[in-house]
């Protein structure tokens, strides 16, 4: 059997934390098996969903790098297959209409409430033989009144559900609009799943569609329901705990391997390993090893596994993330050196991207203030004469490389007869602007010639023009 797993989000808000560890789990495992991952776009609540929603999904599922080997599909393309199937139902005597009005409805709840009983549908019109033309109606499905239904979740294990808990639910509004218990069944049954991975807060609706698909002679896919998210306060994750649409961690400077990372260890565990590329997560991740307990989300967690991986990955990918970041401060990172080397040398002194490309403005950017605290220590007039002096040697270089820029810083502190710092630490705020930085001779390798004389000299200015 070829595996088959979803993602199938309804776009009335942004691709969140929630939904993205649902879709992150259903890709590892398709891949994993060698199968096929699907994504859909649930999109039948006309009201709330929005072209921007899908927009941000497709947004968020390519950056993160999910892949999807079918789709988008979008439910509002196939009302005419939902429609058939509820024909079919409703002639094979498995629906029917009901003609209760929602004033009625809502007595029926109420008594039941004040009776302290489950509210659900009584069946009033399960076996009604009249049908006045003239009344709006829904479609219910005629859920069987005895047995049960047993999900063997792959997560949660057994789950019972006796059928004479569930009521005859809608599946078709009274404007004739399907409804998702009917959508995602008849979805998953054409799409062929084999699978089907998502929050367990549709562990409910997963008896009512799997008396469905039997109603309709097919074979239920295997479920998976995974755990909640919580927040740092214990309860459901939402927008009040902070940054949780996708995209909102790429503007905050995290590699999107990264944040996988850290949503598959949310529920799911290999040992006390913390740390998984991404074709590790293919080769490891399974269902056995997902938790049934709630995980809670740690932004500092987060937060040292991105640093982690801005320091154990291909510089070049990271290249492919911070350039984003760049362009958004107006740099343009072509204009100055290999943004490779850059990383090399700045991945360390960072937790995320944005941090990475603040510290690093200086390789491509005269900046427009000095760091106070560093200015006021080393901008002093005893540091004009090493400045003067270093400058004429670097200026004098036949060729601009580490060995040749070290042995002129050198040769200023010997002639001057002072130490390092004195030459060092005026040079070092000149070039950077007092920002982090490696060995003051890779820093001005990779500044340049052209640009470290023009920023000592307006050093050297600033000085002057404080001490004048």
């Amino acid at each position: 059997m070829s595996i088959k797993t979803r993602f199938a989000p309804s776009p009335t808000g942004y691709l969140h934390i929630g939904g993205a560890r649902t879709a992150l789990f259903s890709w590892l495992y398709a891949r994993k098996h060698g199968g096929s991952f699907v994504l859909r776009i649930e999109d039948t609540d006309l009201e709330r969903s929005t072209t921007e929603s899908v927009n941000a999904i497709l947004e968020g599922m390519s950056w993160l790098g999910l892949d999807y080997d079918e789709g988008p599909f979008y439910q509002t393309r196939r009302f005419d297959r939902y429609g058939q199937v509820i024909q079919q139902l409703l002639d094979e005597g498995k629906a029917y209409r009901c003609y209760c009005s929602k004033q009625r409805l809502d007595e029926l709840r109420d008594k039941q409430m004040a009776a302290k009983q489950k509210p659900r549908y009584d069946g009033l019109c399960r076996d009604r033989e009249d049908q006045p033309g003239d009344q709006p109606f829904v479609i219910r499905f005629r859920n069987p009144e005895h047995g049960s239904v047993v999900v063997d979740d792959l997560v949660r294990g057994k789950v019972v559900f006796d059928n004479r808990e569930l009521d005859d639910l809608i599946i078709a509004r009274s404007d004739g609009t399907p409804t998702y218990n009917l959508t995602v069944v008849v979805d998953d049954l054409d799409m062929g799943m084999t699978h089907v991975i998502r929050g367990d807060d549709h562990l409910n609706n997963t008896p009512r569609q799997i008396n469905i698909l039997r109603a309709l002679g097919a074979e239920p896919p295997k479920y998976a329901h995974v755990p909640m998210i919580l927040g740092s306060d214990g309860k459901r994750l939402s927008k009040r705990h902070g940054a949780v649409s996708v995209m909102q961690y790429r503007e905050q400077g995290y590699l999107p391997e990264a944040l996988l990372n850290y949503l598959v260890r949310l529920g799911w565990s290999h040992g006390d390993r913390e740390i998984f590329s991404l074709d590790e997560m293919i080769e490891l991740f399974d269902l056995d090893a997902v938790n049934v307990a709630p995980s809670t989300f740690n932004e500092e967690k987060l937060l040292w596994l991105n640093h982690q991986h801005i320091m154990h990955s291909d510089p070049a990918h990271v290249a492919h993330h911070l350039s984003w970041h760049l362009g958004r401060l107006g740099i343009d990172p072509a204009t100055g050196p290999d943004l490779v080397k850059v990383i090399e040398v700045q991945r360390e002194r960072a937790r995320t991207l944005v941090e990475m490309a603040e510290i690093s403005r200086f390789y491509y950017q005269d900046l427009d203030a000095y760091n106070p605290k560093a200015a006021k220590k080393a901008f002093k007039p005893a540091a004009i004469e090493p400045l003067e002096a270093v400058r004429s040697r670097l200026a004098a270089l036949e060729d601009w490389e580490r060995e040749a820029i070290h042995g002129a810083i050198e040769q200023v502190v010997e002639s001057l007869g002072v130490g390092f710092g004195k030459v060092g630490m005026p040079l070092r705020l000149a070039v950077t602007y007092g920002a982090p930085s490696p060995e003051l001779d890779l820093t001005l390798w990779l500044v340049g010639r052209e640009a470290t004389l023009r920023r000592i000299d307006r050093a050297l200015d600033t000085i002057r023009r404080q001490a004048g």
